[in-house]
């Protein structure tokens, strides 16, 4: 089976029969640690509560892909650790849960692709290796979009949290299906973001989990589960060893509950030091060498005073007119307008200076060639070769360039190796519950020819750069001289993925779930987690970490799920 929950339950049952002294229910990493410190709980009491919610609430949540079978045993040596005076760090002893597209030796790891059901890689990912050198206990893999959503683009996207192997992730804050006719196929009535879950972290099924994105999966996830979301600058973090679409703008990630438990995250995820398997890892270290300490320690709950931040009014709040097009687009309803009014409100209140408008240079740009909003990603049917003139083509190249080298490193075990090889796999077991919105991303992926295509690649490339880097938050932020840029919701996610610059994302206000075509009258929706993003140029996380928590305390506003 693939979770084995009922014989997780049966064996933690016994542990947790009386009222445990200690709760991880909305606990932070620096409260178990206190806890664990002072001989209140132990790493093994907590490992097991985390086991016993799995077991309790994973039939109407479904936030899980695997579970670590060894999660105990793992927990007893590092209480005997601690016992014996060694403690590695903030997370010793702490439950944790990785992204399945990040290698674990210990637990599949399979993207959500059926064809890489039951696979065990070669080899650890760094991050995991620096998760455990600092203590913490992998509890489980979670759900999440199949290959990180670059499986089915248009005419049938593949819904956010679905995979072959796992189905629908639901969302703790409204954990019913979707009623309405057209979209009634097991989805979430609310969606849970993609392609990375919040869902475990969000209902405390484990203290923080690891995300990956290409552009918004850690943001968009974060801000429909009231998380603390932190997407770093591309490089900061290793992805090797992670399941790739590409290497310009795939990064990993820490969610979580709190601005602190997502700092030290961070801290430990970075490492001391550049690793030689991903050599995207030297790009923050020059005059950057924040470690988690280090992060702590600038959590300054008075950061915003005298903080310069700007509000990209245009499209991102506000509709505007694309070169091209015949009707505006962009902006906010009126909903998550007044949640961002109360927002700036707040920074005003804690001395920010709000710089109104701030808005990006490439977005109000007069000619198509020049315009952010008119320059997409190809996707789907409609990316496909012939028709991609108009967008770029980088996610495309890129998946046919680094998932066949992530293949290769697999050596011998890979189930598949090649991307035409997994399509054709794809193709062979529709029957068995492959490709049920089709593999469209897939296959225009696999269309590319990574040498004849290389010169529209690397134009594309720098395309992307230029509208959404120099001439797009570089060119707002120096000409306004700011010290983040904020965002609603994850509404700024693709600006800041294209060039890989960094995102917080702070839990604050909720808004209507009333999506198009509507509910029926009989459903009683429950409210959307909406969130505040900061974001800022390359490697600019302390800045924005501080600005974030300084945020979180003045508002304290995240809401635990009722489960």
């Amino acid at each position: 089976m693939r979770r084995c929950l009922l014989a997780i339950f049966l064996a933690t049952s016994t542990l947790t029969a009386q009222a445990p002294p200690f709760s991880v229910v909305e606990a932070t990493i620096p409260e178990m640690q206190r806890a664990m410190a002072e001989g209140r709980v132990t790493s093994r009491e907590l490992v097991s509560q985390s086991l016993l919610r799995i077991a309790t609430h994973e039939e109407h949540l479904n936030a899980v892909l695997a579970v670590n079978p060894h999660a105990l045993e793992q927990a007893d040596a590092l209480d005997r650790e601690r016992k014996a005076g060694k403690v590695r760090g903030p997370l010793h002893g702490v439950p944790i849960a990785l992204k399945d597209n990040i290698h674990t030796t210990d637990m599949p790891t399979t993207g959500g692709a059926l064809a890489f059901e039951g696979y065990v890689p070669p080899y650890d990912a760094t991050i995991t290796t620096l998760l455990r050198e600092a203590g913490a206990v992998i509890v489980a893999k979670t759900v999440m979009t199949e290959l990180a959503n670059w499986v089915a683009g248009g005419p049938t996207p593949m819904p956010a949290n679905y995979s072959a192997l796992g189905g629908f992730g639901r969302n703790p804050y409204d954990t019913r299906r979707d009623p309405r006719e057209a979209t009634n196929d097991g989805r979430p009535a609310l969606s849970t973001g993609g392609s990375s879950s919040g869902i475990g972290t969000a209902a405390s099924l484990w203290a923080a989990n690891v995300g990956t994105e290409t552009s918004g999966s850690i943001l968009s996830p974060a801000n429909q589960s009231m998380l603390v979301g932190i997407k770093p600058t591309v490089g900061r973090i290793s992805r090797y060893g992670i399941i790739p679409i590409t290497a310009d703008q795939d990064t990993a990630g820490p969610m979580a509950r709190t601005v602190t438990d997502a700092a030290i995250m961070l801290g430990v995820l970075e490492g001391a030091a550049a690793d030689p398997n991903d050599p995207a890892t030297t790009r923050c270290r020059a005059g950057d060498t924040a470690e988690g300490p280090r992060y702590i320690s600038l959590l300054n709950p008075r950061a915003l005073k005298g903080a310069r931040i700007g509000i990209p009014r245009a499209f991102f709040y506000d509709e505007v007119a694309v070169p091209g097009r015949e009707k505006p687009t962009g902006g906010i309803n009126k909903e998550q307008r007044a949640v961002m009014d109360e927002a700036i409100a707040v920074l005003k209140a804690q001395g920010a200076v709000i710089v109104d408008p701030a808005d990006i240079p490439s977005v109000l740009a007069p000619r198509v060639d020049d315009n952010l909003v008119a320059w997409g990603v190809c996707s789907g049917t409609s990316g496909a070769r012939g028709q991609d003139a108009e967008c770029s083509v980088d996610f495309k190249y890129g998946m046919k360039r680094d998932f066949n080298a992530w293949l290769n490193s697999l050596g011998d075990s890979a189930p598949v190796k090649t991307l035409t090889e997994l399509r054709l796999w794809n193709l062979a077991h529709t029957q068995a519950g492959a490709i049920k919105y089709g593999q469209s991303n897939l296959d225009i992926s696999d269309e590319m020819d990574l040498e004849r295509d290389k010169a529209r690649y690397e134009t594309d490339r720098a395309k992307d750069v230029r509208l959404a880097g120099a001439n797009g938050i570089d060119a707002a932020m120096i000409t306004h001289r700011l010290d983040a840029l904020l965002f609603p919701g994850a509404s700024g996610a693709s600006i800041a993925a294209r060039p890989g610059y960094p995102t917080v994302i702070v839990p604050f206000g909720q808004v209507p779930n009333a999506p198009t075509p509507k509910f029926p009258d009989t459903f009683a929706a429950k409210p959307s987690p909406y969130g505040v993003a900061f974001t800022g140029m390359a490697c600019s996380e302390p800045r924005l970490i501080a600005l974030a928590y300084a945020f979180e305390q003045a508002t304290k506003r995240r809401v635990p799920p009722k489960l």
